[in-house]
C-alpha cells in the first residue's frame, strides 16, 4: 500500500500538472502546404505563454491546433501530441465541445452577438436557459467583473453589444469565454484592432487572469511580448526557433535568429 507520504507526492504532483499543455512532433499541413513542422513545447500553468514570429509563420495555426478548431478544414493533415491534463487532445473520438469548453478561445477581432450585453455573456453557458434570474444576474456580473467591464456596463446590461466600443466588445468577448469556466485561455492577437488605452487595458486583464488561468497569446507586437509575456516561444516558417522565460530570451537569447527578431525586427531563419 502506499504511504501517507507517497499519496502527498502524487496529489501534489497531479496539481502541478493540472491545466497543463504539452506539444511533442506536432506536424500541420494543408494539403500540400506544412505550416508546423516537428513542433514540440510545452506551455506553463498560471502563465502567460507568449508566442511571437513574423506573419505566416505558423503561430495561428499552433494555437488552432489545441482546441482543434482547424478541423472544419477538408485539407487538415495532423500528426504529433498535444496533451492536456495528461490526456491526448487529438484522438479522433475527442469531444471536441467539451475540448472548447475547457480551452476558450479570443479572437483577433471581437465577436459579438446582435444580442444585449447580457445575453453575449450567457450565450456560451450550455442550457443556461434553465438557470433562475438570479442566477443568470450572479452569473453576467461575476464575469464583467473578471473581464473589468461591469462598472462600465451594469446600468446597460439590456443594450445591444454592438453599442459598445470596440475595446469594450472584446472585453465582452473575454467574459463570455470566461464565463463557461474554461482552463486554459487562447488569445489570437487580441489587441491587434484596438487603440493603445484599450490594449493597456486588455493587458492589465490578461497579467490578473493568469492567477486562475493559464493564458496563451500569439502576439506581432515584440514590445507587448517584452511587457506581459512570462514565457516566450519564437516560431519562424513553421518551427520552433527557442523557447524559454521572458527575461533571459529579452536579455541572453541562445539562438541569433532570436535575437534578431527580438531586437531588429527582422527575421533571418
Amino acid at each position: 500500500m502506499e504511504t501517507a507520504q507517497k499519496i502527498i507526492e502524487n496529489i501534489s504532483e497531479n496539481k502541478i500538472h493540472q491545466h497543463y499543455i504539452s506539444i511533442s512532433n506536432l506536424n500541420v499541413s494543408f494539403g500540400s502546404q506544412h505550416i508546423l513542422k516537428n513542433i514540440s513545447l510545452n506551455f506553463q500553468k498560471n502563465k502567460v505563454n507568449c508566442i511571437v514570429g513574423p506573419s505566416g509563420g505558423g503561430k495561428s495555426t499552433l494555437l488552432r491546433s489545441i482546441n482543434r478548431i482547424n478541423n472544419d478544414d477538408y485539407n487538415l493533415i495532423i500528426n504529433g501530441s498535444i496533451l492536456f491534463n495528461n490526456e491526448e487532445i487529438l484522438i479522433k473520438n475527442k469531444d471536441l465541445t467539451k475540448l472548447r469548453k475547457e480551452i476558450g478561445m479570443v479572437f483577433q477581432s471581437p465577436c459579438v452577438f446582435p444580442k444585449s450585453i447580457k445575453e453575449n455573456v450567457l450565450f456560451g453557458i450550455e442550457n443556461h436557459s434553465k438557470l433562475s434570474q438570479a442566477e443568470k444576474d450572479s452569473i453576467v456580473e461575476e464575469n464583467l467583473k473578471a473581464a473589468s467591464l461591469w462598472d462600465e456596463v451594469s446600468t446597460r446590461l439590456n443594450e445591444s453589444a454592438k453599442s459598445l466600443s470596440i475595446g469594450q466588445q472584446q472585453r465582452l468577448c473575454i467574459a463570455r469565454t470566461l464565463a463557461v469556466k474554461p482552463k486554459i485561455l487562447l488569445m489570437d492577437e487580441p489587441t491587434s484592432s484596438l487603440d493603445p488605452i484599450s490594449t493597456e487595458a486588455i493587458e492589465v486583464l490578461m497579467n490578473r487572469l493568469k492567477a486562475e488561468y493559464t493564458i496563451i497569446l500569439v502576439t506581432h507586437n515584440i514590445s507587448q511580448a517584452k511587457r506581459i509575456a512570462d514565457e516566450l516561444y519564437f516560431i519562424c516558417e513553421g518551427e520552433l526557433i527557442e523557447s524559454g522565460s521572458k527575461d533571459v530570451l529579452f536579455s541572453n537569447p541562445k539562438k541569433e535568429q532570436t535575437r534578431t527578431y527580438l531586437f531588429n525586427g527582422t527575421c533571418n531563419c
